[in-house]
Protein backbone atom coordinates (compact mmCIF):
# COMPACT_ATOMS: atom_id res chain seq x y z
CA UNK A 1 0.00 0.00 0.00
CA UNK A 2 1.25 3.49 -0.68
CA UNK A 3 1.67 6.07 2.07
CA UNK A 4 -1.67 7.78 1.23
CA UNK A 5 -3.63 4.58 1.85
CA UNK A 6 -1.85 3.96 5.14
CA UNK A 7 -2.47 7.56 6.25
CA UNK A 8 -6.17 7.29 5.38
CA UNK A 9 -6.47 4.00 7.27
CA UNK A 10 -4.75 5.51 10.32
CA UNK A 11 -6.92 8.63 10.29
CA UNK A 12 -10.03 6.47 10.01
CA UNK A 13 -8.94 4.34 12.93
CA UNK A 14 -7.92 7.37 14.98
CA UNK A 15 -11.24 9.12 14.46
CA UNK A 16 -13.71 6.53 15.56
CA UNK A 17 -16.54 8.27 17.40
CA UNK A 18 -16.48 8.55 21.14
CA UNK A 19 -18.39 5.84 22.93
CA UNK A 20 -22.15 6.16 22.88
CA UNK A 21 -22.30 6.61 26.65
CA UNK A 22 -19.79 9.47 26.50
CA UNK A 23 -21.73 11.18 23.71
CA UNK A 24 -24.97 10.75 25.67
CA UNK A 25 -23.28 12.53 28.59
CA UNK A 26 -21.82 15.30 26.39
CA UNK A 27 -24.97 16.06 24.41
CA UNK A 28 -28.68 16.38 24.92
CA UNK A 29 -29.54 13.78 22.29
CA UNK A 30 -31.13 10.41 22.96
CA UNK A 31 -29.45 7.15 22.04
CA UNK A 32 -31.73 6.75 18.99
CA UNK A 33 -31.04 10.32 17.85
CA UNK A 34 -27.28 9.82 18.16
CA UNK A 35 -27.47 6.58 16.20
CA UNK A 36 -29.50 8.28 13.46
CA UNK A 37 -27.13 11.27 13.34
CA UNK A 38 -24.15 8.91 13.17
CA UNK A 39 -25.65 6.96 10.24
CA UNK A 40 -26.16 10.23 8.34
CA UNK A 41 -22.67 11.46 9.19
CA UNK A 42 -21.04 8.19 8.08
CA UNK A 43 -23.13 8.20 4.90
CA UNK A 44 -21.80 11.65 3.96
CA UNK A 45 -18.32 11.07 5.40
CA UNK A 46 -17.36 7.39 5.34
CA UNK A 47 -13.86 8.12 6.70
CA UNK A 48 -15.35 9.54 9.89
CA UNK A 49 -13.80 12.95 9.22
CA UNK A 50 -14.96 16.03 7.34
CA UNK A 51 -12.31 18.39 6.06
CA UNK A 52 -13.15 22.00 5.34
CA UNK A 53 -13.51 21.55 1.58
CA UNK A 54 -16.02 18.73 2.05
CA UNK A 55 -17.90 20.76 4.65
CA UNK A 56 -18.10 23.70 2.21
CA UNK A 57 -19.36 21.41 -0.54
CA UNK A 58 -22.08 19.95 1.67
CA UNK A 59 -23.09 23.33 3.08
CA UNK A 60 -23.20 25.03 -0.33
CA UNK A 61 -25.94 22.61 -1.42
CA UNK A 62 -28.31 24.43 0.97
CA UNK A 63 -27.60 27.79 -0.68
CA UNK A 64 -27.31 27.17 -4.43
CA UNK A 65 -28.31 30.75 -5.24
CA UNK A 66 -25.20 32.25 -3.65
CA UNK A 67 -21.62 31.59 -2.60
CA UNK A 68 -21.68 29.92 0.82
CA UNK A 69 -17.96 29.07 0.93
CA UNK A 70 -16.82 31.92 3.20
CA UNK A 71 -19.67 31.51 5.69
CA UNK A 72 -19.11 27.73 5.63
CA UNK A 73 -15.45 28.43 6.51
CA UNK A 74 -16.55 30.39 9.59
CA UNK A 75 -19.04 27.67 10.56
CA UNK A 76 -16.40 24.99 10.11
CA UNK A 77 -14.08 26.88 12.46
CA UNK A 78 -16.85 27.17 15.05
CA UNK A 79 -17.57 23.42 14.91
CA UNK A 80 -13.86 22.47 14.91
CA UNK A 81 -13.51 22.81 18.67
CA UNK A 82 -10.10 21.12 18.88
CA UNK A 83 -8.75 23.18 15.94
CA UNK A 84 -7.28 20.20 14.11
CA UNK A 85 -8.67 21.10 10.67
CA UNK A 86 -11.17 18.26 10.51
CA UNK A 87 -14.58 17.60 12.02
CA UNK A 88 -15.16 14.23 13.58
CA UNK A 89 -18.61 13.03 14.60
CA UNK A 90 -18.05 14.22 18.17
CA UNK A 91 -17.23 17.80 17.02
CA UNK A 92 -20.35 17.81 14.88
CA UNK A 93 -22.79 16.31 17.37
CA UNK A 94 -21.57 18.35 20.37
CA UNK A 95 -21.93 21.60 18.36
CA UNK A 96 -25.32 20.55 17.03
CA UNK A 97 -26.48 19.70 20.54
CA UNK A 98 -25.53 23.19 21.74
CA UNK A 99 -27.28 24.85 18.80
CA UNK A 100 -30.47 22.83 19.06
CA UNK A 101 -30.76 22.03 22.75
CA UNK A 102 -28.25 24.09 24.64
CA UNK A 103 -29.17 26.72 27.15
CA UNK A 104 -29.53 30.25 25.86
CA UNK A 105 -26.13 31.07 27.34
CA UNK A 106 -24.51 28.07 25.58
CA UNK A 107 -26.03 29.10 22.25
CA UNK A 108 -24.88 32.67 22.74
CA UNK A 109 -21.35 31.44 23.57
CA UNK A 110 -21.40 29.37 20.36
CA UNK A 111 -22.60 32.37 18.31
CA UNK A 112 -19.99 34.64 19.89
CA UNK A 113 -17.30 32.10 19.03
CA UNK A 114 -18.51 32.10 15.42
CA UNK A 115 -18.25 35.91 15.22
CA UNK A 116 -14.91 36.08 17.06
CA UNK A 117 -12.95 34.95 14.02
CA UNK A 118 -9.45 35.20 15.53
CA UNK A 119 -10.62 33.77 18.90
CA UNK A 120 -9.14 36.62 20.96
CA UNK A 121 -12.21 37.06 23.15
CA UNK A 122 -13.76 40.06 21.42
CA UNK A 123 -15.54 40.87 18.18
CA UNK A 124 -14.16 43.72 16.09
CA UNK A 125 -15.97 45.63 13.35
CA UNK A 126 -13.65 44.00 10.82
CA UNK A 127 -14.60 40.50 12.02
CA UNK A 128 -18.30 41.31 12.00
CA UNK A 129 -18.02 42.84 8.53
CA UNK A 130 -16.39 39.63 7.24
CA UNK A 131 -19.24 37.59 8.71
CA UNK A 132 -21.94 39.92 7.33
CA UNK A 133 -20.40 39.95 3.85
CA UNK A 134 -20.25 36.15 3.89
CA UNK A 135 -23.94 35.97 4.83
CA UNK A 136 -24.89 38.35 2.01
CA UNK A 137 -22.72 36.34 -0.43
CA UNK A 138 -24.40 33.14 0.73
CA UNK A 139 -27.90 34.54 0.22
CA UNK A 140 -26.97 35.66 -3.29
CA UNK A 141 -28.34 38.41 -5.45
CA UNK A 142 -31.60 36.49 -5.91
CA UNK A 143 -33.02 37.72 -2.62
CA UNK A 144 -35.83 40.25 -2.84
CA UNK A 145 -35.37 43.07 -2.43
CA UNK A 146 -31.82 42.92 -3.74
CA UNK A 147 -29.49 44.06 -0.95
CA UNK A 148 -27.60 47.30 -1.43
CA UNK A 149 -23.82 47.16 -1.58
CA UNK A 150 -23.53 49.00 1.74
CA UNK A 151 -25.97 46.72 3.57
CA UNK A 152 -23.33 44.56 5.34
CA UNK A 153 -21.55 47.65 6.70
CA UNK A 154 -24.89 49.11 7.83
CA UNK A 155 -25.64 45.90 9.74
CA UNK A 156 -22.23 46.05 11.39
CA UNK A 157 -22.84 49.64 12.52
CA UNK A 158 -26.24 48.70 13.97
CA UNK A 159 -24.69 45.67 15.70
CA UNK A 160 -22.01 47.83 17.31
CA UNK A 161 -24.45 50.58 18.30
CA UNK A 162 -26.43 47.96 20.17
CA UNK A 163 -23.66 45.70 21.47
CA UNK A 164 -20.60 47.89 22.17
CA UNK A 165 -21.91 49.14 25.48
CA UNK A 166 -18.73 50.94 26.61
CA UNK A 167 -17.91 52.38 23.15
CA UNK A 168 -14.37 50.96 22.95
CA UNK A 169 -14.78 49.61 19.40
CA UNK A 170 -14.93 45.93 20.34
CA UNK A 171 -17.68 43.69 21.69
CA UNK A 172 -16.73 41.40 24.55
CA UNK A 173 -18.68 38.29 25.45
CA UNK A 174 -20.07 40.04 28.53
CA UNK A 175 -21.42 42.90 26.37
CA UNK A 176 -22.77 40.42 23.83
CA UNK A 177 -24.45 38.31 26.51
CA UNK A 178 -25.94 41.27 28.39
CA UNK A 179 -27.32 42.89 25.23
CA UNK A 180 -28.77 39.65 23.87
CA UNK A 181 -30.42 38.79 27.19
CA UNK A 182 -32.11 42.21 27.25
CA UNK A 183 -33.32 41.99 23.64
CA UNK A 184 -36.67 40.19 23.46
CA UNK A 185 -36.36 39.48 19.71
CA UNK A 186 -32.99 37.77 20.16
CA UNK A 187 -34.19 35.80 23.18
CA UNK A 188 -37.33 34.56 21.41
CA UNK A 189 -35.29 33.53 18.35
CA UNK A 190 -32.96 31.56 20.64
CA UNK A 191 -35.92 29.73 22.15
CA UNK A 192 -37.38 28.67 18.80
CA UNK A 193 -34.87 25.81 18.60
CA UNK A 194 -35.98 24.34 21.93
CA UNK A 195 -39.08 22.89 20.23
CA UNK A 196 -37.48 21.86 16.92
CA UNK A 197 -36.24 18.38 17.83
Amino acid sequence: ADDGDVELELSTVRHQPEGLEQLLAQTKFTKKELQSLYRGFKNECPSGLVDEDTFKLIYSQFFPQGDASTYAHFLFDAFDADRNGALCFQDFVVGLSVLLRGTVRQRLEWAFNLYDINKDGCITKEEMLEIMKSIYDMMGRCTHPTPRDGAPAEHVELFFQKMDRNGDGVVTFEEFLETCQKDEAIMSSMQIFENVI
